[in-house]
């Protein structure tokens, strides 16, 4: 593919990328508020999956040093720009492993995980796991960390993933700094609607991972019903459904087919019909999948 078709690809799709809203930090950036997450995407498959995705107009990426992959996902992050996308429309976000938590190793993982990458600075960094189990449970020395790469300028945002209430609430008094971000598993089977509310009130952003419970969810009976009544896919009404919530969501797939259907969910609305019946699946705690924040223990995986 020549110069000017790969810059054709990247561009062909820009009005699905405008189409994309975006919400507001507390440091008065944007961010987009659908993205392409690459959690289990393997690092061999990561550039072309990561290259359809910018191609179909995806510009929020989503990556972490325990997916292995950062460097082929910046890989496509650097065709997109040698074609002429500005990196001021790209959004980057990447995490902390749960291996590298004492500060001087926070510090040591962020430099490598920019070098990785070949880039100046990501718009997000998150502490991925709090995993109090270990390091003496001093998840708030990782966060005085955090805080410092965010002065340097090299994360121009920075935030937590999998952090509950008294996770936040112990490293904002040890800090006086609140997250810009928590990323959190948020879906119709998890509503996680308390915690949600407790970090708006606080100026955080919510994301949700999982936002279709790894898959699940759209077999489900009701769901399938409201998705063949409002004439789109099951993926899309529960999408819609997040999106119309106020988080930040961005599911994984392996199918640029699949990742062009996820993102047509902005030219509708759900009825209250539809909106009472996704509600209506919350299953509080037994919805959650995979570990509890409080129990994870895990290091790189």
């Amino acid at each position: 593919m020549t110069v000017s078709e790969t810059a054709k690809s990247f561009f062909e799709n820009d009005p699905a990328a405008a189409k994309i809203p975006e919400l507001t930090l507390a440091t008065g950036a944007k961010i987009p508020q659908f993205g392409y997450g690459t959690y289990k995407v393997p690092p061999e498959q990561a550039t072309d999956l990561v290259r359809s995705a910018l191609q179909l107009g995806y510009r929020h990426i989503d990556t972490a040093q325990m997916y292995h992959n950062e460097a082929q996902v910046a890989a496509a992050l650097h065709e997109a720009m040698d074609a002429g996308v500005k990196r001021a429309d790209l959004f980057v976000t990447t995490k902390l492993n749960n291996d590298f938590h004492e500060p001087e190793d926070a510090h040591r993982a962020f430099d490598k995980s920019l070098d990785d990458m070949g880039l100046d600075y990501v718009d997000l960094f998150l502490i991925h796991w709090p995993v109090p189990k270990l390091y003496d449970g001093r998840y708030d020395r990782t966060w005085q960390a955090m805080v410092e790469i965010f002065k340097s300028g090299r994360a121009k945002a920075i935030g937590v993933s999998n952090f509950e209430a008294h996770h936040l609430e112990r490293i904002i008094d040890a800090t006086d700094f609140v997250p810009h971000v928590n990323q959190i598993q948020v879906h119709p089977y998890f509503r996680e609607d308390a915690l949600r509310e407790y970090c708006r009130k606080l100026g955080i952003v919510v994301e949700a991972w999982a936002p279709l419970s790894r898959g699940d969810i759209v077999s489900d009976e009701l769901v399938v019903a409201q998705a063949e009544r409002l004439e789109r896919t099951p993926a899309q009404v529960v999408l819609r459904w997040a999106l119309e919530r106020g988080d930040v969501i961005f599911p994984k797939t392996t199918s640029p087919q699949r990742m062009q259907e996820n993102l047509q969910i902005f030219d509708f609305e759900l009825d209250q019909a539809a909106v009472d019946a996704l509600n209506s699946l919350d299953k509080g705690e037994e919805g959650r999948t995979g570990s509890h924040p409080d129990e994870a223990n895990f290091l790189g995986r």
